[in-house]
C-alpha cells in the first residue's frame, strides 16, 4: 500500500482534500505576502535613486540600509 492511500485511509479522503486545499491556499497566500514585500522594497529603491540622481539629501527614514555609504562613497567621503 502506497503512503497516499494509507493517508487517505486514516484520515479520510474529504479531510485530506481539505487539507491539500488549505495548504495551496496558504502557500498563495504566502507567495503574495512576498510579492507585495519585494515591490514595496524596489518601490523604495528607485524612489531612493531618484533622490540620489537629483541630488537631494536623504533622510535616514527612506534610506534603505547600506545605501547612505554608498552615497558616502560616491561622494569621496566614505
Amino acid at each position: 500500500m502506497n503512503e497516499e492511500k494509507l493517508v487517505r485511509k486514516l484520515v479520510g479522503e474529504k479531510k485530506m482534500e481539505a487539507m491539500v486545499q488549505r495548504l495551496d491556499r496558504l502557500t498563495h497566500d504566502e507567495a503574495r505576502q512576498t510579492v507585495a514585500q519585494i515591490l514595496e522594497v524596489v518601490h523604495g529603491l528607485v524612489k531612493n535613486m531618484k533622490v540620489l540622481m537629483g541630488g537631494e539629501q536623504i533622510s535616514e527614514a527612506r534610506c534603505p540600509p547600506g545605501a547612505e555609504d554608498l552615497s558616502l562613497r560616491r561622494r569621496g567621503i566614505g
